[in-house]
């Protein structure tokens, strides 16, 4: 029988959970704000972890990656951190990533509300009926 998740997946939830706790208490620059940590995706051999990221409220691809640099910056320090908190022999690499899957999900969501909206309007309904 095969295993369900693998060390590199067990390893990623970990620093996933870490980082959650961490970034917050840790990184006291105001250019970061409040960060969302989506993904955590580690290499077979543990020795890099990619972390995509979003930033709540933020909508500014430009400062979207000014706050993914300063999260790079301080990503040896994290990497100490994360190390403390877990029991592994090596800790893993961190690098940062805008992540840009969730900014487009939503703007996909308001462009298919306005296509229904629009369609609704065309064939007369009132757009608060229910389709039944």
């Amino acid at each position: 029988m095969a295993k369900e998740y693998t060390r590199s997946d067990r390893v990623a939830d970990a620093v996933q959970r870490s980082l959650a706790q961490l970034i917050p208490a840790e990184i006291r620059d105001p250019r970061v704000g409040m960060v969302n940590i989506n993904s955590v995706d580690v290499a077979r051999d543990l020795t890099l972890a990619k972390v995509y990221v979003t930033f709540i409220g933020e909508t500014n691809p430009k400062a979207c990656q000014d706050s993914v640099a300063i999260l790079n910056k301080a990503a040896s320090f994290l990497r100490t951190l994360v190390g403390r908190d877990l029991t592994v022999r090596s800790t893993p690499r961190l690098q940062f990533y805008y992540d840009e899957s969730s900014v487009r999900g939503q703007v996909l969501s308001n462009l298919i509300d306005r296509a229904v909206a629009a369609d609704k309007a065309n064939r007369g309904d009132s757009p608060d009926e229910q389709e039944t």
